[in-house]
């Protein structure tokens, strides 16, 4: 809370609103801030645009979803208020607190949200902005120049989202307090003390009426997203505390390097082969930086932002770069002459072959599409991207020119792969295997023909394949025996890639394709369960596939198709009942239960040959019996990282990773 008697918020010292200096005196950093923040922001800035009525009627339209993302997002909108604060720089601190109950509590030292009484509506500026649906200063261009929460629904929606929302302003020095339940306001706003500080405090709990499925916050994603706000926001500090374990876990983000330790961090793990390239430039009211760097892997990683949001979907600023980096690169290498006769110009593929790059612009009035803002609309935007790009490169390059060749030299052995791969796709689709015409001999299909309906069980062994086949339903399941252990595909190209019989028999089974040319819209099959041992050897089989549909066959990922069964450690049986246990804890909880142990013997499997087909349909397959784990990507930045450390050519980071992880291994086969 704000002192003086309450500390918790870092401020600057604060005289009465409308006082000025007058020392002619040099001020300080603080008091620099201190005038910014008494500058011309109270209620006549917020702008009314309509109410809350639809928003706990359809809260999927403001959102995204009820589910775990939407929950999420409501954290996401009340620290971007805290953001925006900080680029305009009137905040150099945001904590954010998960407490015990699941609510959440993020303070920031900005100016505070407007408490005096909006003329046109007469309510207090903090009353309009939580229960108006477009009330915000953002729409007042003198507030926020620029700012993540363009539509001003943000806080307002948390608000109608949440079973009791608060608010804490210290301003013009007082404490000022006021809450709100379900979107209606329940205590009025008051003062509760005096403050030398300014800031704002929101305390909410999300409703679970509105949220059936959890009101539980992932820590690990919470986490995620506010390192990347630091990394967007150079200078700025921010903590998270997680009060539900104990003790309770703490972490702070603060990066002075911004974007440039944000790919130094992206690629951590992988061998970079330049330093990062930072370029940065404001033209037309439109901030675009830019910092890329390529390492020696075969996969790249392009994200985005706009005002700090991330646009997963890209958009014209996207367009704008990678249209900028082909052509600039081609140029390089022809004035150069660095192309041999026999090499073509670059693709667009060949440039971001091992590239890590961020693209982050401030645009004062972004045009997104849809309120989740993932797809930038702006078409100036482009123009702006690309010409900025090609003019800081194309002088970089010049100016460093053992870079330029490294990148180049690249460049050319993505371009020759690509050929390489063009030709193994050619062979295929001659031999009829990427088309789809004809199945591979070993799959043994299902009758249904609606993708919806369908599952394919890609199962470990031709044993286990074999009772798979016996024991499944022939409606609805396919099965698909693999052979050993498939190409870890994170150490080769596609060429190699399609070279490989065991991937060549999954893309064809799928009938998606693969790559730049994947459609989802083909997938025959809407449940793709690996099943694989419960074993070490399992489990390496299950990640190489994971890895392929990973890097070559994401949108699988993502849409939820794809599942790790679960078949059971042990058999247990005492007399004539027999029960199956998928693992140690739930071997001891059933050993436990059975009180008795005379008579009670314990078959540990050493794989899925050997079981039965009946016992196989039973624990594994039987959909009103059987665990499937579905496999989701909640953060792709981790996911990436942690396929280049577990499959990558680096020894080190896998090494420090077993010495770290080394004392939670519970099964362990020797």
């Amino acid at each position: 809370m704000f002192s003086n008697a309450k500390n918790n918020i870092r401020g600057h010292n604060l005289a009465d609103e409308n006082n000025q200096s007058t020392s002619k005196q040099p001020i300080t950093p603080d008091e620099q801030l201190n005038e910014k923040k008494q500058s011309n922001y109270d209620s006549e800035q917020i702008k009314v645009l309509e109410g809350l009525e639809a928003v706990r009627k359809r809260p999927g339209m403001y959102i995204g979803s009820t589910g775990p993302r939407g929950l999420h997002h409501l954290i996401q909108e009340v620290v971007d208020n805290s953001i925006d604060e900080a680029m305009g720089g009137y905040c150099s601190l945001i904590k954010v607190i998960i407490h015990k109950d699941n609510a959440v509590t993020v303070e920031d030292d900005g100016r505070g949200i407007p408490v005096d009484i909006h003329k046109e509506t007469g309510m207090h500026g903090v009353e309009l902005v939580l229960t108006k649906l477009h009330a915000g200063g953002k729409f007042d261009k003198n507030s926020y120049k620029v700012s993540g929460g363009l539509h001003g629904v943000g806080v307002s929606v948390v608000n109608a989202l949440s079973k009791r929302l608060e608010i804490t302003v210290a301003r013009a020095g007082k404490i000022h307090f006021i809450a709100f339940e379900k979107g209606i306001t329940v205590e009025k706003l008051k003062v509760i003390g005096d403050t030398t500080k300014t800031g704002t405090i929101v305390k909410f709990w999300a409703d679970p009426e509105i949220f059936s499925e959890t009101i539980e916050y992932d820590y690990g994603q919470v986490q995620s997203r506010l390192r990347e706000l630091a990394f967007l926001n150079k200078g700025i500090r921010i903590q998270l505390i997680d009060e539900r374990v104990e003790p309770a876990k703490e972490a702070e983000f603060h990066y002075e390097g911004g974007i440039v330790s944000f790919v130094e961090f992206l690629n951590k793990g992988k061998t970079s082969i330049c330093k990062p390239i930072y370029f940065s430039k404001d033209k037309d009211n439109i901030t675009s930086e830019v910092c890329l760097q390529y390492s020696d892997s075969y996969s790249d990683m392009l994200i985005s932002f706009v005002n700090n949001i991330n646009t997963t979907e890209g958009g014209t600023h996207v367009t704008g770069f990678r249209a900028a980096l082909t052509k600039t690169l081609n140029s390089y290498g022809e004035q150069n002459k660095l192309f041999k006769d026999k090499d073509g110009r670059f693709s667009s593929d060949d440039v971001l072959e091992g590239l890590t790059v961020i693209i982050s612009v401030k645009v004062p009035e972004p045009q997104f599409e849809g309120q989740t803002k993932t797809k930038l609309g702006n078409s100036e935007v482009k123009g702006i991207v690309e010409s900025v790009t090609n003019a800081s490169l194309m002088t970089f390059l010049q100016e460093n020119p053992a870079v330029g060749r490294i990148i180049i030299d690249k460049c050319l052995t993505a371009a020759r792969a690509r050929e390489a791969a063009k030709k193994a796709r050619d062979l295929t689709r001659r031999k009829s295997l990427l088309e789809g015409s004809s199945l591979p001999g070993k799959l043994a299909d299902c009758s249904e023909k609606d993708p919806s309906k369908s599952e394919l069980y890609l199962v470990e062994g031709d044993s286990a394949g074999g009772s798979a086949k016996q024991g499944r339903s022939k409606e609805y399941q396919a099965i698909l025996p693999l052979r050993g252990k498939i190409l870890n595909v994170e150490k080769a190209r596609l060429h190699k890639v399609l070279s490989s019989n065991e991937i060549l028999t999954i893309i064809t089974a799928l009938g998606t394709g693969i790559a730049d040319e994947f459609n989802l819209a083909k997938a025959r099959y809407h449940k793709i369960i690996i099943m694989t041992d419960s074993d070490v050897d399992g489990s390496h089989i299950a990640t190489l596939i994971l890895t392929f549909f990973f890097r070559y066959m994401r949108p699988l990922i993502e849409s939820g198709y794809v599942y790790l069964a679960q078949p059971p450690l042990f058999l247990i049986k005492k007399g004539n009942s027999k029960q199956y246990a998928r693992d140690e804890k739930d071997k001891d909880r059933i050993l436990a239960a059975m009180n008795d142990a005379k008579g009670v013997t314990l078959q540990r499997y050493k794989g899925l040959g050997e079981m039965n087909p009946e016992q196989l349909w039973d624990t594994t397959m039987d959909p009103g019996t059987r665990t499937l784990k579905q496999i989701t990507i909640q953060d792709a930045i981790e996911a990436d990282q942690v396929f280049t450390m577990l499959m990558g050519s680096e020894v080190e980071p896998r090494r420090q990773f077993i010495e770290q992880n080394s004392d939670k291994v519970v099964n362990l086969d020797i």
